[in-house]
């Protein structure tokens, strides 16, 4: 059972509209290393988890994920709100997503591929998945990075570094469990 509190992580207030941002932002979203994969790639490892405390990890750290993702689709909301036609036309990149979606939230990478299941592992071999989530970890770090090289408003960057710094302590997490999880196939 879960207690849902109706406030996000982390603040997000981003007063200015950028299509050119959220276009790049909504790849965490949806796109092939975004939180909707982290989400759903660790709550679906844990039904084959045979290890109760990996399994709990698992959870905590899927449904935080679920959390990262409502803060994405926020700034994505926030940045796309109230823009103009002329903003639209002059962001060939989101005039595309715009077309499709409107000023919607989709799940899709920066580069208009819709999400799709095929991004995320789940093998039901816990050091096998352990791996998987270290890399998923790394891989969403720098699509953090990268977005941060791009953007310069401080109501888009702070909130990102936010993010950036949740997918390092998971890296932590998932590594500390994984040698405790290979003395168990020795």
């Amino acid at each position: 059972m879960f207690s849902y509190v109706k406030r996000l992580q982390y603040p997000i207030n981003i007063k200015n509209p950028d299509p050119k941002a959220a276009s790049i932002i909504i790849s965490q979203y949806g796109g092939p290393d975004g939180e909707l994969g982290a989400s759903l790639r660790y709550l679906s490892q844990r039904y084959s988890m045979p290890y109760p405390e990996l399994k709990g990890l698992l959870t905590d750290i899927g449904v935080e994920e679920l959390g990262h993702l409502e803060m994405i689709g926020t700034m994505v909301h926030q940045l796309t709100r109230n823009l103009t036609e002329k903003q639209i036309e002059d962001n060939p990149g989101f005039a595309a997503y715009f077309v499709d979606h409107t000023n919607s939230v989709y799940p899709t990478a920066a580069s208009g591929f819709p999400w799709s299941a095929a991004s995320i592992g789940v093998k039901g071999d816990t050091i096998a998945d352990l791996n998987e989530d270290l890399a998923a970890e790394q891989k969403a770090r720098v699509t953090y990075d990268n977005i941060l090289r791009l953007v310069d408003d401080p109501d888009i960057i702070e909130p990102i570094k936010f993010l950036r710094a949740r997918e390092i302590v998971h890296y932590q997490r998932f590594g500390d469990t994984l040698p405790q999880s290979c003395k168990l196939f020795a």
